[in-house]
């Protein structure tokens, strides 16, 4: 244990929400996109898996479904700090059924910030849809989408599978049309402090509250927010004052919000010019599974209890006009509404238990724990000081034995 600690003291800490770091999964399996569907390496319902995207290219990873689940497949692409990428820069990413019929896809772009950071498309094969009905083999397809001019840097790439089973009992395919839709009040009280995760693995679980966060110019803060059947979240971000400079930044503050099987939800911005600014969500109808029935992604995404990530970046640029600092956010977050009971799967979901909000879930949200790697870490931090200690006195108490046997 002594060795593990040293071996950690030796490298380098990165703070969560530095530019360019990025915490993915330590269960990540390494893979590599292949051209063409036909070499294609078969991606697992439940897995993660970590790849990388060069300037211009577009990659298959394969999939065999059964016929039964719903299934989604999410990309986070990563690009390295200090890359420059343009307003229209990101991925596309859709999945196909055999015959190279798109079942559904979506894009994910940098925005008018131009500034580097994680972003998450992604793509389903939906068993209620009329495309892509029935089992067989199926790909995932990653396009990089590039501006003239952009580096030509690599992207990391992060790939998560998730499928939900059918239910026991069959619901109405209309949407929920009785829902508070009025835009809710930012929450209120004291803020707690709460740093963030550097990835959605190891994103810090908050709960209702005012939580703040210390982030610098081109850093991404990750969170997650257990919200159960019947819960409505409201999110909001504030960004702090500055009198270290002057200037005007677009999209400064970029607020985001993923589900629990991390497709996008609801994104929002402002931009800074050294006064407070804040981002606000749309309002999110309460989490239902009528829900995707819904033809918007902020009212459709609600779809599934569980974790929803709220993702929040600060541009890079804003150290250009206002310096390095790191600057005060705080998070505002509301979950009103009483939970109730889940649709009625038949089966489980891969990987186990992601539509299902726990008490771990809800303790988490109070204590701040993470997730994934960030939360491992912290374990063998801890286990590595306190084994380090008891040797170190086990090792004192034997030198002040033998000194005493050394005089007798």
């Amino acid at each position: 244990m002594l060795c593990a600690t040293a071996a950690l003291a030796g490298q380098p800490a990165t703070a969560a929400g530095a530019p360019g770091s990025y915490g993915y999964d330590k269960g990540d399996r390494v893979v590599n996109g292949a051209t063409g569907a036909a070499d294609a390496v078969g991606l697992k319902s439940g897995g993660t898996y970590r790849s990388s995207l060069p300037k211009g290219a577009s990659f298959y990873y394969g999939l065999t479904l059964d016929e039964v689940s719903d299934v989604y497949v999410s990309v986070t692409a990563v690009p390295p700090a200090g890359t420059k990428v343009a307003a229209t820069d990101g991925i596309r990413v859709s999945l196909q059924n055999a015959a190279g019929t798109s079942c559904t896809h979506q894009s994910a772009s940098f925005g008018a910030s131009r500034s580097p950071h994680p972003v998450a498309a992604w793509a389903a094969r939906e068993t209620g849809r009329a495309l892509c009905k029935g089992g067989g083999q199926y790909y995932v397809l990653v396009e990089r989408v590039d501006a003239t001019g952009s580096s030509s840097d690599t992207w990391g790439l992060e790939l998560t599978v998730v499928s939900e089973p059918p239910l026991a009992q069959a619901v109405t395919s209309d949407a929920p049309q009785d829902w508070n839709s009025a835009s809710p009040e930012p929450a209120t009280g004291e803020a707690r402090s709460r740093a963030g995760g550097s990835g959605f693995a190891g994103a810090v679980a908050v709960g209702q509250g005012v939580w703040r966060g210390d982030i610098a110019p081109g850093g991404t803060l990750f969170y997650k927010v257990p919200v159960d059947w019947g819960q409505q979240l409201s999110v909001s971000a504030d960004l702090d004052a500055s009198d270290a400079g002057s200037g005007y930044v677009s999209r400064a503050l970029d607020l985001a919000l993923y589900n629990p099987v991390r497709a996008s939800v609801d994104e929002a911005g402002v931009g800074y010019q050294g006064s407070p600014r804040s981002a606000a969500l749309d309002a999110l109808p309460p989490v239902e599974y009528r829900n995707r029935y819904f033809v918007v992604d902020h009212e459709s995404g609600m779809r599934f209890a569980g974790s929803y990530y709220v993702v929040v970046h600060l541009a890079a640029q804003v150290a250009d006009d206002f310096g390095q600092g790191p600057f005060p956010v705080t998070l505002r977050v509301r979950v009103a509404g009483a939970a109730h009971g889940g649709p009625g799967y038949e089966g489980r979901s891969e990987p186990r238990n992601v539509f299902d909000v726990t008490s771990q879930d809800r303790a988490a949200a109070v204590t701040g724990s993470g997730g994934g790697g960030d939360t491992a870490m912290k374990v063998l931090a801890v286990a590595g000081i306190g084994a380090g200690s008891v040797l170190l006195a086990t090792l004192g108490a034997w030198t002040v034995a033998a000194r005493r046997r050394a005089t007798t």
